[in-house]
């Protein structure tokens, strides 16, 4: 069974940045051989929203200091629309593995029965356990060793 895995880096090579602020998600396809089939762009619209309310929130203005990324309301990703418009992006993926993934973005994949992962580990070895825990799942296979 072939799905897809998308994967917020910002090299490459380490799943290294939280929902909120990953600009391009890369998507992999799994079929007997891991894929990176193509890079996804978040919407320049909500990109802006996002980096906006990051550069305010890094400021302080206002005394209203926050964490960056998709934390609290959601406001990190440009409010839910932003969150939404991110999500609806890789929808047709089986999960989406980042550094953290906040509340409201993991609501909304839970809607749409799509898994997070909040990993912080090289894309290969994040790859290959996913993977793994997928094929014993897919097959009816017991986790336990």
């Amino acid at each position: 069974m072939a799905y897809k895995i998308a994967v917020g880096s910002s090299d490459g090579k380490n799943v290294d940045l939280k929902f909120g602020e990953v600009e391009t998600f890369l998507i992999y396809e799994v079929t007997d051989q891991i894929n990176l089939i193509e890079k996804r762009d978040v919407p320049a619209n909500d990109q802006k929203t996002q980096n906006e309310k990051l550069n305010t929130e890094n400021n302080c203005e206002n005394n209203n200091c926050k964490s960056s990324g998709c934390s609290g309301n959601g406001g990190g990703c440009g409010g839910a629309e932003g969150v939404l418009a991110i999500v609806s992006l890789i929808e047709d993926c089986r999960c989406v593995v980042c550094k953290k993934v906040g509340f409201q973005a993991q609501k909304q994949f839970e809607k749409k029965a799509i898994s997070v992962f909040d990993v912080e580990v090289s894309i290969e070895e994040a790859l290959a356990k996913i993977t793994y825990y997928y094929d014993k799942i897919d097959n009816h296979k017991t986790l336990r060793s």
